[in-house]
């Protein structure tokens, strides 16, 4: 039997293990140590960004934005229904309401055309989702932010160390959030970090990461004690975790490398099967620069979809679809939403499928995914169970409707 080929695995990249144990020996594995403030200084640096702190993920630097922006209930916060649920659970547990616009058939990130029309006076920010590490229209979203007043919060999980026009994701709003979970680019087991890309966040993001207490500005010398005085929450990263995620950062240009190497693999060799319009890859804008953090494919139909999946874990190979869409969920459904109302997005949901993606993983494993792609949509064609109208439209544009 042929070995496993699972979706994702974790990795090490270099010295992991022995920051670890330097971590340790320098006697803080609390947080905000040696090593967090080495995270801090090559992120800063290399992304540009005003100030960075390290949280224990993505979703404790979503909720420390949304309370950073004071949001009442009642509140309106715009984003996409194609995303994970802390991208809405962060707003949504703090009184605000998410409203979900559909997303591009060609990104399927946020669709910018549609952000204007789902503005109301109850509206307090815009959340676009970089999906796949592919910039959203940043321009545009800026811009009806500025116009209304809205504050812009990027919630750049999937987009660490790519570009939107020459700047890095996360750095273009007035705050951006980054995760380390282990299934991204770099990683450290759960972890993420907050971009606070303006001075007039930094003082309070201090108080609220740290229990709602000043302790930064007592070890900064800049009082005496320090106390209670604001209503935050522990959202510091463990110097453990620092220690490990230091060493990634190390290795940034060799796992860009990498991953662009697998990418490409992919690409090149399903392109044939996107000009005979079995299957539709991803698109990158031309101001854009992707981090190569996925590669998914768009099947012709949900029936497509699952027969595929099911044939590779035949094989021994793990691929996987991606999100349910928030609209549809009991939660969003309560909120009004119902399914029918995002067509692009759930089309896509039901389409997608994620190819097997991970450091380690190796040119021959990569073929082996791509031959058993090829065998099961040529048999399709071949038994005439993949008529004409299902195919995948060859541009840029929506999948056909099944």
């Amino acid at each position: 039997m042929a070995s496993l080929i699972p979706f994702n695995k974790p990795f090490f990249a270099g010295k992991e293990l022995h920051y670890i144990a330097q971590a340790v020996t320098l006697g803080n594995i609390s947080g905000d140590g040696d090593f967090a403030r080495r995270c801090v200084e090559v992120m800063q640096q290399r992304f540009q960004v005003h100030k960075i702190l390290l949280t224990p993920s993505c979703t404790a630097a979503l909720e420390l934005s949304a309370m950073l922006l004071e949001l009442q209930p009642g509140d309106e916060v715009i984003m996409p229904s194609y995303t994970f649920v802390s991208t809405a659970n962060a707003f949504a547990r703090m009184g605000a309401k998410p409203v979900f616009v559909d997303i591009r058939p060609d990104t399927l990130n946020m669709d910018e055309r549609l952000v204007e029309e789902a503005i109301t006076e109850k509206t307090k920010a815009i959340v676009p989702v970089h999906y796949a590490g592919v910039g959203c229209e940043m321009d545009l979203i800026l811009t009806i932010a500025d116009k209304y007043g809205l504050r812009v919060i990027e919630d750049a999980a999937q987009g660490v160390n790519a570009q939107y026009q020459n700047q890095y994701l996360g750095s273009l709003g007035d705050l951006g959030c980054y995760s380390f979970h282990e299934t991204k680019n770099f990683i450290c087991g759960e972890g993420g970090a907050i971009c606070l890309n303006s001075e007039e966040f930094v003082d309070r993001a201090h108080v609220l990461r740290d229990k709602g207490t000043n302790r930064q500005a007592f070890f900064q010398g800049l009082v005496d004690k320090y106390t209670w005085c604001d209503i935050g929450s522990s959202f510091v990263l463990s110097e453990l975790n620092c220690a490990f995620l230091y060493a990634q950062l190390e290795m940034f240009d060799e796992i860009n490398q990498k991953r662009q190497q697998i990418y490409e693999l992919y690409r090149q060799s399903l392109q044939p099967l996107e000009e005979a319009q079995l299957l539709r890859m991803p698109r990158i804008p031309e101001d854009c620069v992707s981090n190569h953090h996925m590669f998914y494919i768009l099947l012709p139909s949900r029936a497509v979809r699952d027969g595929l999946m099911a044939h590779l874990k035949q094989q021994q190979i793990s691929a996987v679809f991606h999100y349910i869409p928030l609209h549809s969920s009991p939660v969003g459904q309560s909120w009004g939403f119902q399914q029918g109302d995002l067509p692009v997005t759930e089309h896509c949901a039901e389409c997608l499928l994620r190819l097997p993606f991970y450091y380690e993983l190796t040119p021959e494993e990569q073929l082996r995914v791509i031959s058993e792609i090829e065998i099961f949509l040529t048999s399709l064609v071949c038994q005439s169970l993949l008529p004409e109208s299902l195919q995948v439209k060859n541009d840029s544009g929506p999948l056909d409707t099944p």
